[in-house]
This record gives C-alpha cells, sequence and structure tokens, in this order.
C-alpha cells in the first residue's frame, strides 16, 4: 500500500480522501491546525506550518511520495530533502518557475505562451521609475502568498498605487488590465511517463477576485479548445510536471486568449469534476503521483454548474437549515467541507448541480436558486 504525504490540510487535501480511499492509498498529512478539513481523513498527522522544512523530513519518513495542496512551502528548506533522496511530486524544480507571480509571468513568456503586459515593483521609490509604463487601471499583485483575491489590487489612479505600495511591506507584480468578457480555465494532469490528460475547458464567474461559480464546459469555440490544450499540454511538458495542474485565462472580446496564472495542485476550478466526470481531479492527481495510469476525464453528463458556498459573516454556525434546502435542489451535490469558523469570503464547501442540456437560462435560474438560499437576503 502507497503513503502519499500531502503538506497542507484544508479542504484540497480533504477531497483526495475519498480518492485515497478506493486507490487503496494511506494519506499523511502536514498541517498547522488539529481543526483543518483533512486532519478527519488522513491516516496520520505532522501537525506543523507547511513551510517547516524539519516537519515535512518528518513527513517524508512516513510517505513514499509528497505532494502538495498549497504553494506556500520554502523549496530552498525542501531541496535539501529532494537532494537525499525524498521523493516530491510535483518536483521542486516545476514548482520553483511559478511560486512568484513575477517569476511565473517571466516563465510563461519565455514559453511563447500569451501572457498580458506586465513588470515587477519592488519598492515605493519604483513608481516614479516606471511612471511612462503606467497606464491605468492596472493590476496589482503581491509576488508571494497571495490567493482568493487577497494580496491583489485593480489600481485606478497614480495616488492610490503610491498608497498600497507603502502600505504592503511586499514585492509586487504590475500587468495591464485585460478587458476580459469571460475567464476560463483548464484542469490538466501529466503522469510519471509524461502522459496528459486535459478537463473540459470551464468558464468562471469571480467576485472580488474569488471564485463564486464555475460553469462547464465553457461556451467557447473548438479552435479556442484546443488552443487551450495546446498551452496546458506545452506548461507541464516543460516544467516535466507530475500532477494535477490548474490554469486560468483570459478571453478578450476579440477572442484572443490570455494565460492569467497557474496553481500546481488540485484547483477550485476542477471541483466540478467529482460528480460530473468519469474521474475526479483528487483522484486523477492520486493517480498520476502514485504513478498510476491516468482515466479520460470526461464529462458523464451534458455539463455542470458549481457554486462556492462563501462565509458571508462571523460566526461557528454549521449553516444546517440552509444545506438541507440546498442539498434538495435536482441533481445537485453539496459538498461540506467541515471548518469550524465562517468568515467573509472563506470557502466553506460547494455545490454541482448536473445538466441535462447547456442552456444560459436555466444554469442562471439554477445559480439563482442556489445563493438565494445560502446568502442573506
Amino acid at each position: 500500500m502507497q503513503r502519499v504525504g500531502i503538506i497542507g490540510g484544508g479542504q484540497l487535501a480533504w477531497m483526495m480522501g475519498d480518492a485515497a480511499k478506493k486507490l487503496g492509498i494511506e494519506l499523511v498529512i502536514q498541517t498547522p491546525s488539529q481543526d483543518d478539513p483533512a486532519v478527519y481523513i488522513a491516516q496520520e498527522a505532522v501537525f506543523a506550518a507547511v513551510d517547516d522544512a524539519a516537519a515535512t523530513e518528518t513527513l517524508a519518513a512516513k510517505c513514499d511520495v509528497i505532494t502538495f495542496e498549497n504553494e506556500f512551502v520554502n523549496l530552498n528548506a525542501l531541496s535539501f530533502l529532494e537532494k537525499q533522496g525524498v521523493c516530491f511530486r510535483p518536483r521542486l524544480a516545476a514548482l520553483s518557475p511559478l511560486l512568484d507571480k513575477y517569476e511565473q509571468r517571466c516563465y510563461l513568456r519565455d514559453l511563447g505562451l500569451p501572457v498580458p503586459q506586465f513588470f515587477a515593483l519592488e519598492k515605493p521609490e519604483d513608481i516614479q521609475a516606471k511612471k511612462e509604463y503606467l497606464s491605468f487601471p492596472i493590476v496589482l499583485k503581491a509576488r508571494r502568498h497571495g490567493y482568493d483575491g487577497q494580496g491583489t489590487f485593480v489600481i485606478h489612479d497614480l495616488a492610490a498605487l503610491s498608497t498600497v505600495v507603502s502600505q504592503n511591506n511586499t514585492q509586487f507584480l504590475v500587468e495591464e488590465f485585460v478587458p476580459f468578457t469571460r475567464e476560463l480555465a483548464i484542469i490538466a494532469a501529466r503522469s510519471v511517463h509524461g502522459e496528459i490528460v486535459t478537463y473540459p475547458v470551464v468558464e468562471t464567474q469571480q467576485e472580488q477576485q474569488v471564485c463564486r461559480r464555475v460553469i462547464a464546459p465553457a461556451d467557447i469555440t473548438p479552435q479556442q479548445e484546443e488552443e487551450i490544450q495546446a498551452i496546458a499540454h506545452t506548461l507541464l511538458n516543460n516544467l516535466q510536471a507530475v500532477g494535477i495542474f490548474g490554469i486560468e485565462l483570459f478571453i478578450t472580446a476579440k477572442g484572443k486568449i490570455l494565460v492569467n496564472e497557474i496553481a500546481p495542485r488540485t484547483h477550485n476550478s476542477g471541483h466540478f469534476s467529482l460528480d460530473a466526470c468519469e474521474i475526479s481531479q483528487f483522484e486523477q492527481h492520486l493517480r498520476a503521483v502514485c504513478g498510476l495510469p491516468l482515466v479520460d476525464p470526461a464529462l458523464n453528463c451534458a455539463g455542470a454548474v458549481m457554486v462556492n458556498l462563501l462565509g458571508y459573516e462571523n460566526s461557528h454556525s454549521d449553516y444546517q437549515n440552509q444545506r438541507q434546502k440546498l442539498a434538495n435542489i435536482p441533481q445537485a451535490y453539496l459538498h461540506w467541507y467541515g471548518k469550524t469558523a465562517s468568515r467573509p469570503g472563506r470557502k466553506l464547501g460547494h455545490i454541482t448541480v448536473l445538466l441535462e442540456q447547456q442552456n444560459p437560462d436555466v444554469i442562471q435560474a439554477i445559480i439563482n436558486t442556489i445563493e438565494s438560499i445560502w446568502y442573506p437576503q
């Protein structure tokens, strides 16, 4: 029986639990809190911060292979373990160009992949020197540790830029504001033997830089689907990646596709796969990192709508009444992450509704029903 170590114990690791059971794999996690969702499905846990390399050494002694639930790791510290023979999948060299958002942009550009225009802003004094390159609005992103809208700002003038940069003690990536018509994403997996499979391209709907909804498949042309699949193949092959990667993209009014961000792990845009595909992204990831054959992830229905259940208050409620109403929606599959505290914007669960046909009016009606039940009027 293989043992897989996961650095991180949130809902992404938790959702690997059923897949691990099915595949006869044991999971051991490294996570800071005994209340984290994955603690309840793991065979063992090492309670420590995800960037604690000494704890990862302890984790490695219990496992055959180590994978990642998030990117908040210390690669320099982990490289010592890799040199000692610890098997990381994806390997650290595949993570290295992606963890810093500016370095990720440079890597994608150098691969010839389409990205927004960008430059680095390291300190407040750099603003004057870069003034001629600024065309507002712009997007400002912290280079490390930003997710779910944290560390991302849409800036409309020079004064706001100066304020945000001076108030945040971090380095930033500055990029052009893309007037996209839609945001898209693709989940792709690569095996230890270099085999790649891709999930259907989806539309993601964000509010305040947090994913609210995912519609599968996205309403795009076959040529656009092929272009996005080609981007995924180029990226994963060049990284020699192993495991699932989430790739976020923009599509402009003229149909141009731009790569937004890469997540070297299972991803929120792939949660629909738990119920709407022949294999979930979580099982596919475990298959990849354990050296098992990948499976065709085709849809098992006409389409699906996934809606994130986000916190809207500070509380310790389990929202049982709302959850029961949501579970009663026809063709609905509710996933509740078991977090002990709610706060605004926190991902507490998600619901996926399978579709019998791809009808925009039906999709919107389902979204309205879910959100009218979940969010206070």
